[in-house]
């Protein structure tokens, strides 16, 4: 339901009143537009108590009347900040537990007590969520008005921290539940535990004075540029000089702390100055997203320089508002922090802001309310539940991440169809020989062969497109994603461009055993990443205006750059574009270490991505000597999903590298090429990963297993996938990373399992041997000397066999071992990409079992896929993809939604339409470096067994409101595809 701007307005002859209205403890913002709506509430001769912790001025510098009560009370905290741009994820749980969680037995007691002792009419809260249950328990009903609400924002810190949090989210949602609906804002976010919605105009303070009244106050001429600083507290650290303002500028600065010296073309606003007077009385504005500097940049038409916030996923719904009325300029962070502000400001008083719907949602909202509480009902469906509502939140939060969401109305829930993978063969081959044609006459193909893949024409057919949009208007239309502009100038056309393609994988046998050298089968996904580079010389590149002022105001002549656009930043909150001096990788006369690289991509995490793309120039500066003595340019499209545990980082790694060897004349073999792009993983990005993907990206084959022997990286062979044996991967829809938590304790405790077993053996040959009577063949008659000396110097777990280690030392280990009892004894756990933290308590016994017995399931897999095609072999096949499944479970590694999808697979495999013929699907594991991610399945390679995998797929999404993506189908390597080399055929005039 949606209602307008042509609202009725708030009737003052409705009865008396009273409304309680709580407002979240997460900064200013949504005081600011709550103070809106209570305002026409209290016009219309209505009690409002607002609960807040925010200060009074906030309301009583608005509103001036007796019937505002306020109520100093805490009770949430929203996100914790770390500073003006970075939220502290594990913190905001943590504080919440504190004021929420904890106490929330005598919260509930209290608020009830004082709804009754008010005799609230109604309660409303933004965006609290145990009023909206203190409400219920109390007989009221409630209504929410905002824009995101905490369950979607907390989802994502929850992924960070671990699932032992998830509590909290399913606490918000169900708190939520009993809210009887929903009042919307624009540039809102998925909230799919509110039952019903109404869509309202923006909300937002109304101008007290002109623009002319506010110069006046200041001393400001009319014709002097005006920028009003708008954090909300600045960034720690942070001091702002006279040259960070292109001459004649002024800038005014809102929350400055009471010591803070300003320079004397800055001026300091007074702590309870309104805010919104001075907006409008400025050419622009520079800050941070939230609701209340967008409603009201937008409202007053006000162009906003905008640097990204760190972890609070409402920004990109947001931000997109903002950019589809061509109202924001996005700043860096390193720009914003060293004072290049000059290009963004410029370009931002350029703008026309063209936002011309409703501003008047404040007294809509009141209407709203006020109907409500006299007994109107606004709700259309209570049909609703807590299951429903908790399988929901994932729903929402993972659909934001999947292609196909506008600038504008979010189309996540639009790509079923899509992702079944249903379509018309005809039509798919009538499109594929369509785009080679347009390839062909777009380009000039000088090296190389497209191999018949539709990703890759694709891929040229978008080049093709930013070429015509460079030459064009279209730039300049209201939907064009940004990072496609900042694309359409990133090439000389009339240059060659080289690219390059590499693609995801799906782990079928091996999984986290690789980096304890375990034998792998992985088969390459036809997903894939594709880059483009181009070489110039610094004299000739085409600097983006910012990069250019940074260039010009060291005083350096053109020097060589690394500019970068990587495409789908809507889909995970990251920046679009990264630049950077190449002599910047340079510390003296040698490339700076890894260890400082990665804190240098680590600085900004909206840029962080970039140490991907990036750190391929460092490690073949590094590992190789390369010297880049000209610019690069480079673009990055993937179609690999992230976060799905398909190697999305891997295939981006190796896809990069490729490039950029082939546009320098590098030679680098497949193999060696992984290895680099592992260190690039490792050591600069920062994730702990074996090096199985980036060797499967590079060296894998179309329709073959990657045979991999991970010490360190032996590829043993390619193997045939029989005809009648099909693959898939099934994602659970749970976000996935190597760099998280769990995979690096598991990594890190098998590791010490090595370390003990080592130990362990060394002390059983000093105890049977001496210096001077040597070995006691009595002693070591069961052990074998010769075993002994092999496992005292173990290199990899995968080395020892299940039997030695059932037979010696399984009952040495200990479940599991405090770090510091473990450094204390052992000193180190010798692994160089891990830390082990003292006071962490790690599983040992599982996470060392894992990859003994893991390697011996690979081999015997492997052996399987040879032997002649049977019901018997699916079978066996089926059963080690089982065990290794259940093997992830009991090193902590498994997910509710892996365990549901393999239990599903299990469903399907022993219902009685599959026992009644031949069976279909015979197994099932969770892939990679597991807690989440994809599935890998295994059946016969028959229609039926794919009519299963759509029936799993829709089964799960009816049980958790997911509709997984599915990965079906496999392309060659960087290796096999090799590179191309193109030029852009010049345009040709038909009319000439």
């Amino acid at each position: 339901m949606r209602i307008d701007e042509e609202s009725e307005g708030v009737s003052a002859s409705r009865n008396h009143l009273v409304f309680a209205y709580y407002v979240t403890g997460h900064g200013f913002g949504h005081a600011t537009r709550v103070v809106e709506v209570v305002r026409h509430l209290i016009l219309a001769g209505h009690d409002v108590h607002v609960v807040t912790g925010a200060p009074d001025f906030v309301f009583t510098s608005e509103i001036e009347s007796p019937r505002l009560f306020i109520r100093k009370v805490l009770l949430d905290c929203g996100a914790v900040q770390a500073d003006a741009l970075t939220v502290d994820r594990l913190a905001s749980l943590a504080k919440y537990s504190e004021t929420a969680v904890v106490p929330r037995a005598s919260i509930l007691k209290t608020e009830v007590e004082w709804l009754t002792s008010i005799k609230a009419d109604l309660v409303v809260s933004d965006v609290v969520p145990v009023a909206c249950r203190a409400a219920a328990d109390a007989g009221i009903r409630s209504v929410c008005v905002t824009n995101f609400s905490w369950d979607f924002i907390y989802a994502e810190y929850v992924m960070a921290a671990g699932s032992n949090h998830r509590s909290i989210v399913w606490q918000i949602a169900e708190d939520y539940s009993h809210c009887e609906f929903l009042i919307r804002l624009p540039g809102y976010c998925p909230m799919p535990a509110f039952r019903d919605v109404v869509d309202v105009p923006l909300v937002v303070r109304r101008i007290r004075r002109s623009r002319k009244e506010v110069r006046q106050e200041l001393g400001i001429e009319d014709d002097v540029k005006l920028v009003i600083l708008n954090f909300g507290g600045q960034p720690a650290g942070w001091k702002l000089k006279v040259e960070f303002l292109p001459p004649g500028w002024l800038c005014l600065v809102c929350g400055g702390s009471d010591t803070q010296e300003l320079p004397p073309n800055f001026i300091k606003l007074a702590k309870d100055a309104y805010t919104p007077d001075f907006m409008a009385a400025s050419d622009c504005m520079l800050g941070k997203i939230g609701y209340g500097t967008v409603s009201e940049a937008l409202a007053y038409k006000l162009p906003f320089v905008f640097v990204r916030r760190d972890y609070f996923n409402e920004e990109p719904f947001l931000r997109n508002m903002l950019e589809y009325y061509q109202g924001g300029v996005e700043m860096i962070r390193r720009d914003l922090l060293t004072g290049h502000w000059k290009p963004y400001l410029e370009r931002a008083i350029s703008l026309k802001p063209c936002y011309e719907g409703g501003i008047n949602g404040g007294e809509v909202a009141a209407h709203i309310l006020q109907e409500t509480a006299i007994g109107k009902n606004y709700a259309s469906d209570k049909l609703s539940g807590a299951r429903r509502l908790r399988d929901a939140i994932i729903l929402g939060y993972q659909l934001q991440r999947v292609p196909g969401r506008d600038m504008a109305i979010p189309e996540w829930y639009a790509n079923a169809e899509s992702e079944l993978g249903m379509g018309s063969p005809t039509c798919e081959m009538s499109e594929k020989s369509s785009l080679m044609n347009s390839c062909t006459e777009d380009f000039e193909i000088l090296h190389g062969d497209l191999q018949g893949l539709s990703d890759t024409m694709t891929f040229l057919k978008s080049l093709a497109e930013l070429d015509s949009m460079y030459d064009s208007d279209k730039s300049a239309e209201k939907r064009q994603m940004r990072e496609r502009k900042a694309a359409a100038g990133l090439f000389n056309w009339e240059d060659e461009i080289f690219v390059a393609r590499a693609p995801g994988r799906l782990d079928v046998m091996g999984g986290i055993a690789d980096y304890s050298g375990s034998l792998v089968l992985q088969m390459p996904i036809k997903e894939a990443c594709h880059v483009a580079v181009q070489r110039n010389h610094p004299s000739k590149h085409r600097l983006w205006k910012h990069a250019l002022v940074r260039q010009q105001a060291e005083g350096k002549n053109p020097t060589p750059v690394l500019q970068i656009v990587s495409y789908g930043s809507e889909l995970s909150n990251r920046g679009p574009t990264f630049d950077m001096d190449l002599a910047d990788f340079m510390d003296g006369d040698q490339p700076m270490s890894y260890e400082k690289a990665k804190k240098y991509f680590s600085q900004d995490p909206s840029q962080k991505w970039a140490a991907y793309v990036a750190g391929v120039i460092l490690v073949l500066m590094t590992e190789l000597g390369i010297r880049f003595e000209e610019s690069i340019s480079l673009l990055v499209s993937s179609t690999v999903p992230e976060g799905k545990g398909v190697s999305s980082s891997a295939s981006v790694e190796v896809a990069t590298m490729s490039a950029i060897a082939a546009s320098h004349g590098l030679s680098i073999s497949p193999r060696d090429l992984a290895l680099l792009c592992q260190k690039v993983e490792n050591h600069i990005v920062g994730a702990p990963c074996g090096v199985m993907d980036q060797m499967t990206s590079a060296c894998g084959e179309a329709n073959k297993l990657l045979a991999m022997l991970c010490q360190p990286a032996e590829v043993l062979g390619l193997v045939e996938i029989p005809g009648h044996i099909r693959f898939w991967g099934i994602d659970s829809g749970i976000r996935h990373s190597v760099g998280g938590a769990d995979y690096g304790s598991v990594r890190i405790g098998a590791f010490m399992g090595r370390k003990m077993i080592k130990c362990a053996a060394s002390a059983i040959l000093s105890r049977s041997s001496g210096a001077e009577n040597g070995p006691n063949p009595d002693e070591l008659e069961d052990n074998g000397f010769e075993l002994l000396e092999t496992e005292a110097s173990l290199d990899y777990l995968c080395n020892l066999s299940p039997h030695r280690y059932e037979a010696l030392y399984v009952k040495m280990l200990p479940e599991s071992i405090l770090g510091e009892t473990f450094l204390v004894k052992y000193d180190g756990h010798n692994d160089p990409v891990t830390v082990i933290d003292p006071n962490r308590n790690y599983g040992v016994t599982a996470p060392a079992k894992h990859p003994i017995y893991e390697n011996f399931r690979v081999k015997a897999f492997k052996a399987l896929l040879t032997s002649a095609n049977s019901d018997d072999q699916l079978t066996a096949l089926g059963e080690l993809l089982y065990q290794c499944h259940y093997s992830y479970s009991a090193c902590g590694l498994g997910s509710d939604g892996t365990n549901r999808l393999v239990r599903l697979v299990q469903e399907m495999q022993h219902s009685k339409a599959s026992k009644s013929g031949d069976g279909t699907l015979y197994g099932a594991k969770i892939t990679g470096g597991g807690s989440g991610g994809t599935v890998c399945a295994v059946g016969r390679n028959s229609l039926q067994s794919s009519q299963q995998i759509l029936e799993i797929q829709q089964r799960y999404k009816d049980a958790t409101g997911y509709l997984p993506y599915i990965f079906e189908g496999s392309s060659p390597g960087a290796g096999k595809f090799g590179y191309l080399r193109i030029r852009r055929r010049p345009c040709v005039n038909p009319n000439e």
